[in-house]
C-alpha cells in the first residue's frame, strides 16, 4: 500500500513553489460523454493546476445547440467525480452567457473591428486558398458599406502583425493571421457564437491563468491572443498535450465513434492516461484506490515527460 500523504502538502512535498493564484481549466464539449481522448485534457489540466497548488475549474461549452447530446452535461460531470477530480467554485454553462458574449461583439463593431459575411460556403470556397485550419477567407465582405452585424455571419478584421507565444510543451509558435487565416467567425449566420469568442471572454472571466488543453487547439491559440490584445485581456500560460488518435489518424471524437470512457473501473482509465502522458506508474497502482493514485499522481508529475507530438496513436490494451 502507498503511504498515506495529506494531498495539502503536496506543493512542499515536491518542493515545488505554488504558482500564485494558478487557475486552470477543463471546458468540454456536451457532445457526448466522455471518451479517453477528453480523458488526456482533463487529466493533464488537473494535475498542472493540483501540483501547483492552484484552482480546476469546469465549464461546459454548450453554445452549439443541435450538436448537443441530452444528458451528456450531466454524465461528464458525474464521471469526473467517479474518477476523482473534484473541481473548485461552480460550474459555467456558456449557453447562459450569450448576452455577455454580444456585448462584447457590440463594443468591437463600435470600434469598426467586425463586420458580417453573408458570402455562402460555395462562394467561400470558390474564392479562397487553403490556410493552416481550413480555407484563408478572401475578405469578400469587408468593405460592405452595409455594416448591420444582424446580417449573415460576423467576422473580425485580422491584420499581418505576426501573433507570437511561447508553448509550455511545444515551444516557441508564431503565425501571421492575415496570410495563414484570414478574418475569422466570431458569431455563425445561425447566431451561435463561435468557440474562438466564448473562450476567450470566459477565460478571462474566470480568471484563467493557465490553459491545458488538446493540441489540436494550438493552431487556434494565435487568434484566441490576438482578441485578449484587442479587448484588453491578460493572456493565459498555455500548454498543449498530445492528441489520442486512432489507427487512421483520426482524432478521438463522437464523430470518429470513440468508445465511451468506461468509469466503472477509473483507476485502470486514469493510469491509462497518465501513460498515454508519458509518466511511469508503477504496477502497483492497478489494485490501488482512486485516492491512492492521485497522491502518487500530484507528487511524481513530470511535464517533461510528456511526449512533444501532436498526436499519439490510442492503444486500448494499454488503458
Amino acid at each position: 500500500m502507498l503511504n498515506n500523504i495529506d494531498l495539502h502538502l503536496l506543493p512542499l512535498i515536491k518542493n515545488t513553489p505554488s504558482v500564485l493564484g494558478y487557475r486552470g481549466r477543463f471546458a468540454p464539449s456536451p457532445t457526448g460523454v466522455l471518451h479517453f481522448g477528453s480523458l488526456i485534457a482533463a487529466v493533464g489540466s488537473y494535475l498542472e493546476a493540483k501540483s501547483h497548488g492552484g484552482e480546476w475549474l469546469v465549464r461546459i461549452e454548450d453554445l452549439d445547440k443541435p450538436r448537443e447530446v441530452a444528458a451528456s452535461s450531466y454524465k461528464i460531470l458525474r464521471s469526473l467525480e467517479t474518477l476523482g477530480m473534484e473541481w473548485d467554485h461552480e460550474v459555467i454553462y456558456q449557453d447562459q452567457r450569450k448576452d455577455i458574449y454580444e456585448d462584447v461583439l457590440t463594443m468591437l463593431n463600435r470600434r469598426g473591428l467586425i463586420y458580417p459575411c453573408t458570402c455562402t460556403r460555395k462562394e467561400i470556397s470558390s474564392s479562397s486558398i487553403a490556410g493552416i485550419s481550413g480555407q484563408i477567407y478572401a475578405g469578400t465582405c469587408r468593405n460592405n458599406v452595409q455594416n448591420d452585424d444582424r446580417l449573415g455571419a460576423v467576422r473580425i478584421k485580422t491584420n499581418s502583425n505576426v501573433i507570437e507565444f511561447e508553448d509550455t510543451l511545444y515551444g516557441l509558435i508564431n503565425q501571421n493571421l492575415q496570410n495563414e487565416i484570414g478574418d475569422f467567425v466570431l458569431r455563425r449566420s445561425d447566431k451561435i457564437y463561435a468557440y474562438q469568442l466564448a473562450v476567450v471572454v470566459d477565460d478571462s472571466e474566470q480568471g484563467i491563468t493557465h490553459v491545458v488543453r488538446g493540441a489540436d487547439l494550438l493552431d487556434s491559440t494565435p487568434r484566441q491572443i490576438y482578441l485578449q490584445k484587442l479587448l484588453g485581456y491578460t493572456t493565459p500560460t498555455y500548454m498543449h498535450l498530445p492528441v489520442a488518435v486512432n489507427s487512421h489518424g483520426e482524432k478521438l471524437s463522437k464523430q470518429t465513434k470513440a468508445a465511451h470512457l468506461d468509469v466503472s473501473n477509473p483507476v485502470k482509465q486514469l493510469i491509462g492516461a497518465v501513460n498515454f502522458l508519458g509518466q511511469e506508474p508503477p504496477t502497483e497502482l492497478v489494485g490501488e484506490s482512486v485516492m491512492s493514485f492521485w497522491k502518487w499522481a500530484f507528487i511524481n508529475w513530470n511535464p517533461r515527460k510528456i511526449h512533444k507530438k501532436r498526436t499519439i496513436k490510442f492503444q486500448p490494451n494499454k488503458v
